[in-house]
């Protein structure tokens, strides 16, 4: 495959870095390399070396409303210093808006695994039955939430004399004329997603949550979400390199820093924080009959990010 001008570009860059490196280091530049190499792992765990395996049954309603999902499970996030839970959450902000092109392609999801029941259902719902915790809400009907983050929004608008709305406001049109809405529920029944919208406070990431179920759906294209979570897992990964590199304290919620990990090594010992991969765990999605519908990550995912990332497969 020919490469393209970014990936040439951040190559020529690392390579300049290495060259840089190496001068400094006296010329060990092949210890460099393997440093270089090894700071971004990655190691997909398969649906059969995995003894609970978690499952995401679609439902026929989905395709006339949301039809694209993707997810997986990725353990080992570091979130405790510092303000390492702010740049997670910034991150996928960033990737709406970019990547996800304002949500209009893809929505990411990401919730803590711990607080999950699986098997897990991608339905739809009527917008006066479908209920849901938003984030920082308390529980509301569908229908409701979106009239209310609608008043919302035009008032802010009225109040900054300005001409469009922000935040997740410039999103509710993306539901406009739709029938049912697309929801994410749990064995117990509790929906724990509403793409494009929001999320559930049930699930909430939260500074000691080391292990997510990431979740992206779009109603444009499978590839679109693959794409996406290529990249979020990528971005994940460097911001667990860098809040390993950058040994921040806690944050000031005074929590404890007791989990985590590989922060607290003693530098005098002999293991290398940047040798402690992420782990993404595959997760299947399913029809009602349970024929595979998609499996990710697969042998032909996390390709894009290649050039920045080491799969162990």
């Amino acid at each position: 495959r020919g490469k393209g001008k970014a990936e040439s570009a951040r190559e020529e860059a690392r390579k300049k870095k290495r060259e840089k490196q190496q001068k400094k280091d006296g010329g060990d530049g092949e210890q460099d390399e393997l440093e270089e190499a090894s700071k971004l792992l990655v190691k997909v765990l398969h649906v059969s070396e995995n003894p609970v395996p978690l499952v995401v049954k679609a439902s026929p309603g989905v395709k006339d409303v949301r039809p694209f999902i993707v997810c997986c499970v990725l353990k080992g996030v570091n979130l405790k210093p510092g303000n390492a839970l702010k740049r997670f959450l910034s991150v996928q902000t960033k990737l709406h808006e970019d990547i996800c092109e304002k949500r209009t392609a893809a929505t990411i999801a990401t919730h803590d695994l711990q607080l999950i029941k699986g098997p897990l259902i991608y339905d739809v719902q009527p917008p006066n039955e479908l209920k849901i915790t938003p984030l920082g809400r308390k529980e509301i009907r569908a229908k409701d939430l979106l009239r209310q983050l609608q008043l919302e929004a035009e008032e802010q608008r009225k109040q900054k004399k300005r001409q469009n709305v922000s935040g997740l406001h410039k999103y509710l049109q993306l539901l406009d004329g739709k029938d049912n809405y697309p929801c994410l529920v749990d064995a117990e029944g509790i929906v724990i997603s509403f793409p494009p919208i929001t999320n559930s406070e049930k699930t909430k990431i939260r500074k000691d949550t080391r292990d997510v179920f990431l979740e992206v759906t779009s109603d444009t294209s499978l590839q679109i979400c693959k794409d996406v979570m290529d990249t979020l897992i990528l971005k994940i990964a460097e911001l667990n390199r860098f809040t390993l590199e950058n040994k921040e304290d806690s944050g000031s919620d005074n929590e404890s820093d007791a989990l985590c990990g590989p922060v607290n090594l003693n530098p005098s010992q002999n293991v290398q924080p940047m040798n402690f991969p992420l782990v993404v765990e595959q997760v299947r999605v399913v029809d009602t009959d349970g024929n595979l519908k998609v499996l990710y990550p697969s042998k032909t995912d996390l390709t894009t990010v290649s050039s920045l990332l080491t799969v162990i497969r």
